[in-house]
């Protein structure tokens, strides 16, 4: 028996809105709530936040520290297709890249993201 259900993911931002209207189009999720303190996507069983933090900075990317601390995974029908697409949206490809099976975008606020192949996934 589950102790809790995970509802809402909230995620430090240098722009909320910004960064909500981002992650709006790369998941097709509504907007629910934008304010330029926070923001909130629903999405078909969760939530996604977005809080704007005074001074914010950005994971770095590759980061060997580990102070990443989360990343969201992707599942797309096309690497190259999906990564033009985000790209066009306002994500940014950094130099680094894992292998040939991941993709590393960042979002607008520098939040590393992973897209992989659906049929990855099994």
């Amino acid at each position: 028996m589950a102790i809790a259900t995970l509802k809402m993911l909230t995620l430090d931002s240098a722009d909320a809105r910004r960064d909500a209207e981002f992650w709006a189009a790369a998941l097709g999720w509504k907007i629910a709530h934008a304010q330029d303190e926070y923001a909130m996507l629903t999405g078909p069983d969760h939530a996604l936040g977005f809080g704007t933090i005074p001074d914010y900075q950005p994971p770095t990317w590759p980061n060997e520290n580990g102070t990443k601390q989360f990343h969201l995974d992707l599942a797309v029908e096309d690497l190259d297709i999906a990564s033009k697409q985000l790209v066009e949206i306002g994500a940014t490809v950094p130099d680094f890249q894992p292998g040939e099976t991941w993709r590393v975008l960042l979002d607008p606020s520098g939040h590393p993201f992973c897209l992989t192949l659906t049929t990855n996934w099994g």
